[in-house]
């Protein structure tokens, strides 16, 4: 599938991925490393989730520029990211579940973050991951 419309989405992704790594290491990284003032402002953040964002926001610009460079192992990368972020999820309703504190936007925050790598994922394997499937 070697077009423009796909050369231009995959680059939409790997922009996509890169933007949202950046805001994420920046916003996670003044959470857990800001004045007292912002740490504050994250509320009953839940620890695990804040420092796997914050840790995954590097991979995912890491996935970006792989994607850009038209890498195969940044399909991978991408779907490691996506099942994590799933995995952190689950982790996390769990948590809920429990009764555990918490701020009502990690709940959007990490469906977003899903859905996101999701899409990413989708993008990532259509163009290059199937692709290289077929060439070999």
């Amino acid at each position: 599938m070697e077009n423009g419309f796909g050369n231009r989405t995959l680059k939409i992704a790997a922009g996509v991925a890169i933007v949202f790594g950046l805001l994420t290491v920046l916003s996670g990284g003044r959470a857990l490393f800001g004045s007292e003032v912002a740490r504050a402002a994250v509320g009953d953040a839940v620890p695990f989730v804040l420092w796997f964002n914050f840790l995954a926001g590097f991979a995912y610009v890491v996935a970006g520029i792989g994607l850009f460079l038209r890498h195969r192992p940044a399909v991978w990368v991408s779907i490691g990211i996506l099942g994590s972020t799933f995995l952190v999820m689950l982790a996390f309703g769990l948590h809920m579940a429990q009764g555990g504190a918490y701020e009502v936007r990690t709940v959007g925050a990490m469906i977003l973050r899903t859905s996101v790598w999701a899409a990413i994922s989708f993008v990532a394997w259509t163009y290059i991951g199937r692709g290289a499937m077929r060439a070999e």
